[in-house]
């Protein structure tokens, strides 16, 4: 139970990590490679503002979320939104965004380390002990769970009950057919994208509550995402979910019963059994 428990807490923050990037992949038709880096600007943001001002990074996100939100924005309109024009085919637009994007995360890491330095950083934040069913936690693991919890929850309800949030998974389905209804593509697109990048900087700032990072670590929290987008089925926000807390799980069990060194081959290993007995992600639909 103990470590069920652990692995859901982390889990957690996973689902909130990987959401932003299906929202950009799955909707958007973006592979953001710098996806990580914008968690880390998140993280560095709550870090600045707890160490200057002692501000809360539960707070912190209220500022986070808007200026992230109108960054990826901005990035969108700019430099992908071209990309999209004279793509042809679905393929060729996976190509050049994951050649941007890539060029844009060596980008942001140079930004990041001249602004910080290449130090680790973290910051003492809620570190006491919170006893849940007979055994401790870390209370800022447990604060960043629920918070995670709290916006998946709002982000799944606002995607399935909203006129708009309906009309970005229309969208995710079909963007010719999206069109013949009179959705915006063009607009909805870049929404979707800036709201991906929202959700991972908020991610970015629950994490570093616990966790040590530094300028260059995004590229393994990209990694991580697209790994559970893959595994719960890109444009699906419930099997994101199941797929993140199914990681957290494993990796805790690895690094519990057998070496803590061995969790990124368990992701990697519970990814390439996805792949090969379940393409489609545990709740995306086989190709007819």
């Amino acid at each position: 139970m103990d470590i069920m428990i652990i692995g859901l807490l982390l889990g957690g923050t996973y689902a909130l990590i990987a959401l932003g990037l299906n929202l950009q992949y799955g909707v958007a038709r973006i592979m953001n490679l710098a996806n990580g880096e914008m968690l880390v600007a998140g993280g560095f943001t709550a870090f600045w503002f707890y160490t200057a001002g002692q501000i809360s990074p539960l707070l912190t996100i209220f500022i986070v979320a808007p200026v992230a939100f109108a960054l990826n924005w901005l990035i969108y309109r700019i430099m992908l939104e071209p990309l999209v024009k004279r793509a042809k085919t679905r393929g060729q637009l996976e190509v050049d965004s994951i050649l941007a994007t890539f060029g844009l995360s060596f980008v942001a890491v140079g930004l990041m380390l001249a602004a910080f330095g290449g130090d680790y950083f973290n910051y003492s934040f809620l570190a006491k002990p919170v006893t849940i069913m007979g055994d401790t936690y870390a209370q800022n693991r447990v604060a960043a769970f629920v918070a995670a919890v709290i916006i998946c929850a709002v982000l799944y309800g606002w995607l399935n009950w909203s006129r708009s949030g309906l009309s970005i998974r229309a969208l995710s389905v079909s963007p010719e057919s999206a069109r013949l209804v009179g959705i915006n593509t063009r607009s909805l697109s870049a929404v979707a994208f800036a709201l991906g990048g929202a959700v991972t900087a908020t991610g970015g700032a629950l994490v570093s509550s616990f966790l040590t990072l530094d300028a260059s670590a995004g590229i393994a929290f990209t990694l991580k995402a697209l790994i559970i987008v893959i595994m719960g089925g890109v444009g699906d926000i419930r099997g994101t979910i199941i797929a993140a807390l199914l990681l957290g799980v494993v990796e805790t069990l690895v690094a519990s019963l057998i070496d803590p060194g061995l969790t990124l081959a368990a992701a990697y290993t519970l990814f390439i059994l996805i792949l090969l007995f379940r393409p489609q992600g545990l709740f995306g639909r086989r190709p007819t």
